[in-house]
């Protein structure tokens, strides 16, 4: 991935946290994130298989309060089951997000070698703890043609 500031990302996800000159700049590496990608949500062990197969994914450092990701995904939840796509782990992940409330989280977003599936991931503020992970096959144009309205 190459970030907003044309630096390429693939590979490891830069996160900053602190306030001031006290910013400390890390990377997540590829070995990280697999290892943090537990049983979280049913979407954690695919985004896992993709790591490991070669995907790409990015980590962003700019910080959100969780529940201000509720809402957009919640959302986000009722119109795919509207079109009668299904998300792996976003049911999970919205009752998760909702819990954090105010908790500061980051967010990444991980995509497979064939770019066939794409997962995002909700990270704690150090980047140290993947919380929740959703995402799955991204839907073929044919499907999104024939998903009723």
């Amino acid at each position: 991935m190459v970030s907003s500031r044309g630096e390429d990302h693939r590979g490891e996800g830069l996160v900053e946290f602190g306030h001031g000159q006290d910013v400390v700049r890390r990377s997540v590496t590829r070995d990280e994130l697999i290892a943090m990608l537990r049983e979280e949500t049913p979407a954690c062990g695919p985004a896992r298989d993709a790591l490991i197969a070669g995907g790409d994914f990015v980590v962003w450092d700019r910080l959100v309060p969780a529940n201000g990701h509720t809402g957009v995904f919640r959302a986000r939840m009722r119109h795919s089951l509207k079109r009668g796509h299904t998300i792996d782990g976003l049911a999970g992940s919205v009752d998760i997000l909702k819990r954090a409330g105010e908790e500061p989280l980051r967010t990444g977003s991980i995509d497979a070698v064939d770019k066939s599936s794409v997962f995002t991931i909700f990270l704690n503020s150090t980047a140290t703890v993947v919380l929740a992970c959703c995402g799955g096959r991204r839907p073929t144009t044919m499907e999104a043609a024939d998903a009723p309205e």
